[in-house]
């Protein structure tokens, strides 16, 4: 028996597509205990999230941390539960959507397709890939919808790709979006969101700026993240003009007793409020769509921590979600990875090849 999955039904003189993968992260299918469980042991297996050897992580995973996380997880998701479904799932969707549009007014004469996929959960990499492959997608872009890279997000959405390829017969070109931490657009974006709420509301006396947290022995090992978290929002103060004491770039979602990355988010809002730092805004430029790090952990939980340690205001700045300048910016991100795959072929030339082919022998 092959190894490798059958390959879609061939027809010559069809038109070669290239497919575009928006990559997330994943959620659970439902607030449920039982869903939450299936998400967390997907997730807390990938051995780039876990970096412990596995004969030590297994029993923690499924004796201690799957037997009692998923109820508490579940809770928190029904907090933020859309009618929709998981708030990550539905902006993400809704991006994809208008991408699509976007796209479709930019390249024309370029067939393409535009879909996203979880890492963990549903819909899968490698169900997706299929699907782009059964449209004759003989290219596809990767982009993992983390502005910043690190291994624990972006590369272990490369593995799940890779090991997909491995079980195809003809592969199709693959290239992959490292990260955007820095890109023009995003920072624009970024800072027109920021400028858009304060119209509204006001300025704050401190923003903070509150990204995903990962173990500090990581940055020990080479991984670029807190640089590139930094550099993110270095640019976006710059953008905004706040000084120095005017900002604060901290680090959310620790896991377990290991050092993470400082300063973190919840003792940076308990120290702001004890120096009567009056009105604090927190945005989280890591996150592109708004999801339970930010809805729940930031705008819920983080407003709570500032308001009992004595704080006055406390605002939540939500993510960029379907902004018109973050779709922009993010087809502008595409369409410069595309460079040299824009090439369609001409009605008449793939006339001319199903012909060849027919004369040859093809049956279709």
């Amino acid at each position: 028996m092959s190894r490798y999955a059958p390959e879609p039904p061939y027809s010559h003189g069809a038109s070669p597509r290239v497919g575009i993968l928006l990559i997330n992260l994943g959620t659970p299918e439902a607030p449920t205990p039982g869903a939450v469980r299936t998400y967390l042991k997907e997730f807390l297996s990938d051995p780039r999230v876990i970096e412990i050897p596995r004969i030590l992580w297994w029993p923690i995973l499924n004796l201690f941390v799957l037997t009692t996380r998923p109820k508490a997880s579940a809770q928190r998701y029904a907090q933020v539960w859309m009618s929709e479904g998981s708030p990550l799932r539905v902006h993400t969707e809704r991006q994809t959507t208008l991408l699509r549009g976007y796209l479709g007014e930019r390249a024309k004469s370029l067939p393409f397709s535009v879909d996203y996929a979880m890492r963990y959960g549903r819909p899968s990499i490698p169900d997706k890939l299929q699907e782009m492959k059964a449209l004759r997608c003989d290219r596809i872009l990767l982009l993992p919808l983390y502005p910043q890279y690190s291994a624990s997000a972006s590369a272990t959405a490369f593995d799940a790709a890779f090991r997909c390829l491995q079980e195809m017969r003809n592969q199709p070109a693959l290239r992959t979006v490292r990260g955007f931490h820095d890109h023009p657009g995003y920072i624009a974006a970024l800072a027109q969101n920021v400028r858009d709420y304060w119209m509204k509301s006001q300025r704050p006396d401190v923003l903070v700026m509150s990204f995903h947290g990962v173990p500090r022995a990581t940055l020990d090992k080479g991984d670029p993240y807190h640089c590139e978290c930094q550099k993110t929002g270095r640019l976006l103060a710059e953008a905004l003009g706040l000084k120095q004491e005017r900002y604060r770039i901290t680090f959310q979602s620790r896991f377990g007793r290991a050092e993470w990355l400082r300063p973190y988010t919840a003792d940076a809002l308990v120290e702001l409020a004890r120096q009567k730092a009056g009105r604090v805004d927190v945005i989280c430029p890591g996150f592109v769509s708004d999801c339970l790090e930010t809805l729940e952990e930031i705008a819920i939980e983080g407003k709570a921590i500032y308001l009992n340690a004595g704080g006055r205001d406390f605002h939540f700045i939500p993510c960029l979600n379907e902004r018109n300048d973050w779709i922009h910016a993010l087809a502008d991100i595409i369409t410069s990875n595309l460079v040299g795959w824009g090439d369609a072929a001409t009605h008449e030339t793939l006339e001319m090849s199903r012909l060849r082919a027919l004369s040859m022998g093809a049956k279709s």
